[in-house]
């Protein structure tokens, strides 16, 4: 088990109908606040009604930045991050799903930090020359999506159309002060986004199950735990999206899937770093892209970690070993694994997305530009090689 230190300094009010606390704890942060969410709000615009109505009858002063897109752009942040300032805002609350609360994040840091925004942006990982940022404006997340996770770590995934890179920006300035995790506020989510927001939920602790240290005993139970609440709920929700009770245990397996409760120590994301690039280059949503790569990368690597993977299918897929190779059950487990996220309706092949034998090349180049270290390889364990990458591109055609 490898060494750590652990923070997380974000206060949590978690429950159905707990987004009425919040004119109370904004209060506590600051008078002048600017409520940040998508450029095109769809049914978050009876929520941000709410939301607003319910700060102003607190005699708070709201203005808005409603021009967060998927994939947070840094030039619209850096926007926002003037829009700020101008109006002397003291207070951000991202009302959305990560992309919003990223963004948020990111402009909370924005307000203070002198140069390009995109230099906070860890966009090399052979030659960092990041410059993080050090202090930000408190911030209020209100998660509309049990997904990212950012409501409750220090981390903001933003985008440059301009460069064609995703990347994120990684500092404990921008742990958001307070989350409100109220499951009411997913009743509405439509089914795609809720799938997909499952394999991400799923991603974030899958990937450091399979990619990281051995010797974790704690860490891969509630790994197991994280994955197995998130299969167990996901299609009770499709089936009744008024089904409460597992929309608050998705919700809660996303904040802790990342929040540092599932990996302290130990916190490798290779399939984040190739994932990144099917959105940036292919406009592939987030979740979608993961879905798409974890059973290519499970098929590519199971043979060099036989025995976790043999516990990913018994443990999570909860395939039956009786009589079995350990190869057979392994085999078992990730075509399970493949199964389910079918069942969901994600993606699971690269043909799904309209991304051809053609594309993978340019895809590959992007992996190795922002995510491979200055020895060759990509970071996690074990390393990840260029035609490694290319093997699991193509399983995934």
């Amino acid at each position: 088990m490898n060494n750590f230190e652990y923070f997380n300094p974000v206060k949590v009010i978690f429950g159905a109908g707990e987004l009425n606390k919040l004119a109370n704890e904004a209060k506590q942060l600051g008078s002048k606040i600017c409520l940040v969410s998508y450029k095109e709000l769809g049914f978050l615009t009876p929520l941000l009604k709410k939301i607003s109505a319910q700060l102003k009858g607190a005699e708070l002063n709201v203005v808005s930045f409603f021009e967060i897109e998927e994939n947070p752009e840094i030039k619209t942040l850096t926007l926002g991050a003037e829009f700020c300032k101008t109006e002397n805002v003291d207070l951000i609350i991202g009302i959305g799903g990560g992309s919003v609360m990223d963004g948020a994040k990111a402009m909370a840091a924005g307000v203070y930090y002198e140069g390009e925004m995109w230099n906070m942006v860890y966009s090399r990982h052979d030659d960092v020359k990041t410059v993080p940022p050090e202090k930000a404006l408190p911030t209020i997340m209100i998660p509309t999506l049990p997904a990212t996770g950012s409501e409750m770590n220090p981390c903001a995934v933003v985008s440059s159309a301009e460069l064609k890179e995703k990347s994120y920006i990684w500092s404990p300035c921008i742990y958001p002060k307070v989350s409100i995790i109220d499951p009411e506020l997913t009743l509405s989510l439509p089914p795609y986004q809720t799938a997909c927001a499952a394999a991400d939920t799923i991603s974030h602790v899958l990937e450091i199950y399979l990619n990281g240290e051995e010797d974790s005993d704690l860490q891969h139970y509630f790994q197991e735990g994280v994955m197995r609440t998130v299969i167990d709920n996901i299609e009770k929700v499709l089936e009744n999206p008024n089904d409460i009770s597992a929309r608050s245990h998705l919700q809660w397996a996303a904040t802790c899937a990342i929040n540092g409760f599932a990996s302290p120590g130990d916190a490798w994301t290779p399939i984040h770093q190739v994932a990144h690039n099917l959105t940036s280059l292919h406009r592939v949503s987030h979740g979608a892209s993961l879905a798409i790569l974890m059973p290519s990368w499970m098929e590519a690597f199971s043979s060099r970690k036989p025995e976790q993977y043999f516990r990913f299918a018994k443990n999570v897929m909860q395939v039956n070993t009786h009589g079995k190779t350990q190869e057979e059950v392994i085999g078992e487990g990730i075509a399970a694994f493949k199964a389910f996220l079918q069942k969901i309706s994600v993606p699971v092949s690269l043909k799904e997305a309209n991304i051809k034998q053609s594309d993978l090349a340019g895809i590959l180049d992007g992996v190795v530009k922002v995510s491979f270290g200055n020895d060759g390889v990509l970071a996690c364990n074990p390393p990840v090689s260029k035609e490694d990458v290319m093997q699991v591109l193509t399983l995934a055609l």
